[in-house]
């Protein structure tokens, strides 16, 4: 049985960052007049903060050989940055979907970019065939100890820059960020959000399991793990944790708000947790919100 992470990983993992991702810059605003604070995550290198995860797993325990993972394209961009930083071939499959200014920035890493069916779930297949060979660490996007606490560094970011915040809110794909969030957020609560039609944690919190899903959402290259990850799951069926739904209409424009008031050009799924909150979904007096990503090719007026 695999170890789940605990507080005191994100906390070694927040030391052991430091000299290769940046700490994002966190906005306090206001939106109608009600205060909340803005994780600019998406300033992070690689454009999310996949990088985060990718780099404290390539740091933790012997260097592999060469880095084999599979991704929608946010994890495969924070694996191809985190291994071209430190020296080690990689090699990145992703479904024929991905998002083609995700694959270019894969490629312009330095990794190798295999192309291979149509969700997540089949590339992934398609990337553990070939992870056997001797010296290959194979890096899940999500369902990794080490993954899940590097991810947990935004939030141990946040509470060090704003105390007083009462709960985050971030997006959920297979669970990796949200979890890491719920082991940093000392006792803040957690807001897990996901879209109507990508719904991993949500199914799984219903069935008691994680279970498979179906996958259909503006952002889905994203969020559209078909199943939450085992340890995410582990860490996230607690009471500290609200899982909220959107609709891809409610990310939307909470996407083109942060373009229209804040400048601020984010992909749809990092929009999703500001969605909720819009949408009265997000009770808190001074709730943040992460902007997880801006690996987009989204252009506006």
């Amino acid at each position: 049985m695999r170890t789940a992470p605990v507080a005191a990983d994100v906390a070694a993992a927040t030391i052991r960052l430091k000299p290769h991702v940046r700490w994002t810059p966190l906005l306090r605003t206001e939106i109608d007049g009600r205060p909340l604070a803005l994780k600019l995550e998406q300033l992070q290198r690689s454009g999310s903060f996949k990088l985060r995860g990718a780099v404290n797993a390539l740091l933790t325990g012997p260097a592999p050989k060469r880095v084999v993972t599979a991704s929608g394209g946010n994890h495969g961009l924070g694996v191809a940055t985190a291994a071209q930083m430190l020296g080690i071939p990689a090699v990145v499959y992703v479904p024929q979907t991905v998002p083609e200014a995700k694959a270019a920035g894969i490629e312009a890493a330095g990794a190798k970019l295999i192309r291979h069916g149509t969700t997540y779930a089949e590339a992934a297949a398609a990337a553990l065939a070939v992870a056997e060979e001797p010296g290959t660490r194979y890096l899940h996007a999500y369902d990794d100890a080490d993954v899940i606490a590097g991810q947990g560094t935004a939030t141990a970011e946040i509470v060090a820059d704003a105390p007083d915040v009462d709960a985050i809110a971030v997006a959920v794909g297979g669970g990796g960020l949200a979890s890491g969030a719920t082991l940093a957020a000392d006792g803040r609560r957690v807001f897990a959000v996901e879209p109507e039609n990508c719904q991993a944690l949500h199914a799984a919190l219903d069935a008691g399991e994680p279970v498979d899903v179906t996958i259909d959402s503006i952002a889905s290259s994203a969020l559209g793990a078909t199943r939450v990850g085992e340890l995410a799951f582990g860490i996230l069926n607690s009471p500290s944790v609200t899982s909220v739904l959107v609709s891809d209409d409610e990310i939307l424009a909470a996407r083109d708000l942060l373009w229209r008031d804040f400048r601020l050009v984010v992909e749809p799924a990092a929009a999703a947790p500001l969605a909720a909150w819009l949408a009265g979904r997000v009770p808190a007096e001074l709730p943040c919100f992460v902007l997880c990503g801006a690996n987009t090719s989204v252009t506006f007026a």
